[in-house]
């Protein structure tokens, strides 16, 4: 008998269409949460893909500093590369800070350090804000010259 009293204040509550309009005006809020959130991993991914654009470059531009004849050389081959390796990511150069430093003496087995930077631009989030300002995001490479490479003065001594 307790089973027929619960059944009939439940049917009747689900007849007719009263009430059902409440809930519409949440969509455009789940939409710009959807954007925002949007937004967010694409800045997410944009600092991953620079990363990834600025170590391929020191690591490109210390190698072409190994392999070249002599200091002047050695400085222009590893920004150049490293210019191209920006490039083929499709970063601009405008961003970017190659750093290679100057050797007291280009000889054979000399460690050679080049760091890359980037900077990333910040991204205004709805709700959120500016998520944070503009990011450097930078790569640092370390390469031996080169202890058989001909045109180099002395003797290899690694």
């Amino acid at each position: 008998m307790s089973a027929a009293v619960g059944r009939g204040p439940v049917s009747r509550r689900l007849r007719g269409d009263a009430g059902q309009v409440g809930g519409f005006e949440v969509l455009p809020f789940g939409f710009l949460l959807f954007v925002s959130v949007t937004l967010m991993f694409v800045n997410v991914w944009g600092v991953i893909d620079t990363k990834l654009a600025v170590t391929s470059a020191a690591r490109e531009a210390a190698r072409a500093y190994s392999e070249s004849d002599n200091e002047n050389s050695a400085r222009l081959a590893a920004v150049a590369r490293a210019t191209e390796t920006l490039t083929a990511y499709g970063r601009s150069g405008d961003r970017a800070s190659i750093d290679v430093p100057v050797l007291p003496q280009f000889e054979r087995c000399t460690r050679v350090t080049v760091t890359v930077s980037y900077e990333v631009p910040g991204i205004v989030v709805p709700f959120l804000g500016g998520i944070g300002g503009p990011r450097t995001v930078a790569s640092s490479f370390t390469e031996v010259v080169d202890p058989y490479r001909d045109r180099i003065a002395g003797v290899a001594r690694c």
